[in-house]
């Protein structure tokens, strides 16, 4: 089955993956994974550390005339921003006359990662808890996300909320939605399309705007923001996932990887907490026949029933918290002193949330590829494509 690894320091010298357990015949090229790291990078409130990077994949192993061999998956990305690193994030030495950061971020890893590991330093917790890894996230989970497009299942996104904007007229956005894939899953591709072409990845253009609003205002206050994001996939057959273990509840593997993502504090599937206020029959989605074919007239569920696709889109959402990194400074207790003092600024986003949408396509991927490949099984492509026709 497939999974993977991630290595690598913020502002270390590279980040490292390895990916194991796909299949052979895929094919994928770095300019195809290149594509998915551009869209990570791109969105409204991002800060300085995107305009030194520009993320660009190298594929090590496991790929042979642009096809996985079925062997491990290894990736590089290169950390541009390392030249300025060299001496403060050195692998060798004893770091005598490196600044140590001793005053923690209220809402950050810093303090419990140096209370759990005994770090006087606090920059070894906040080099590796950084959203900067998910880069090589992305990468990887990318070539999952190949994989399922090859068996016509496909991933998508677009943000609900950004602070106050949020999308009230969800009605308007579902139909949107529904004439996007109403005829072909590849339709889900535009509903991403749509979003890209949005600096904050709406739909919504008004709601856009205020978004906007809100994060610059926001940004001149020193300030930081959250916001809510959907992830809808398309195309996934009836029966992946399991209900007879709790570790095979394909509901709870998709939750689990949206909460992986660093400042995410809540996972929704289909309309979650708004159905536990009403009645079941307010609630369950109704069977109907269409075109002699049987359908749900409603996805209340999110295309998951019993913790098993039931044939309809996966629609999960995710809240980001506002990033913990604030120009305008909470209050903190310097390790050192064990004064009381302001907590300090570290180089960040205003918002991340268009982001951390795109992160979200992918996270779900090797989940969603693994529920595909216990359901038909098989080494090769070709011999899994067989099995699922």
């Amino acid at each position: 089955m497939i999974r993977y690894l991630t290595a690598g320091e913020s502002h270390g010298k590279a980040l490292v993956g390895i990916l194991e357990g796909m299949p052979a015949g895929i094919e994928i090229s770095a300019e195809y994974i290149n594509r998915q790291l551009w869209r990570r990078q791109q969105g409204y409130g991002r800060g300085g550390r995107m305009k030194i990077e520009t993320d660009k994949v190298e594929i090590l192993s496991g790929i042979r005339f642009g096809k996985t061999l079925g062997s491990p998956i290894a990736l590089m990305i290169q950390n541009k921003d390392w030249q300025n690193w060299k001496e403060r994030m050195a692998v060798e030495g004893d770091g005598i006359g490196i600044e140590k950061i001793t005053i923690p971020r209220p809402g950050h890893a810093d303090y419990s990662g140096a209370m759990k590991y005994g770090f006087d330093d606090l920059r070894n917790v906040i080099d590796r808890a950084s959203a900067r890894e998910t880069a090589m996230r992305v990468a990887l989970c990318t070539i999952a996300r190949k994989f399922l497009e090859d068996n016509g299942v496909y991933i998508g996104s677009h943000v609900l909320s950004i602070g106050l904007a949020s999308v009230r007229n969800r009605t308007k956005i579902d139909q949107m939605i529904i004439k996007f894939t109403n005829h072909s899953s590849i339709g889900v591709y535009k509903v991403t399309e749509e979003a890209d072409k949005s600096e904050v990845r709406m739909l919504d253009k008004s709601v856009e705007v205020k978004a906007i609003t809100e994060i610059k205002k926001v940004k001149k206050a020193g300030d930081s923001l959250g916001g809510i994001f959907e992830v809808i996939v398309s195309g996934v057959p009836v029966g992946l996932g399991n209900y007879v273990q709790y570790d095979r509840k394909l509901d709870g593997q998709l939750a689990q990887a949206l909460m992986s993502i660093q400042a995410i504090k809540g996972v929704e599937i289909g309309d979650g907490f708004v159905n536990a206020a009403k009645n079941g029959s307010q609630v369950h989605d109704e069977f109907t026949l269409k075109n002699g074919k049987i359908a749900r007239i409603t996805n209340r569920a999110g295309g998951l029933e019993g913790s098993v696709t039931n044939g309809n889109m996966i629609i999960l959402h995710a809240a980001m918290k506002p990033i913990a990194t604030l120009a305008k400074p909470l209050k903190a207790i310097d390790l050192a002193t064990t004064k009381l003092v302001e907590s300090r600024y570290e180089r960040s986003d205003v918002c991340a949330v268009p982001a951390a949408s795109v992160i979200g396509e992918s996270v779900i991927a090797p989940v969603l590829a693994n529920a595909f490949l216990e359901k038909f099984g098989g080494d090769s492509l070709t011999e899994i494509k067989t099995r699922y026709k």
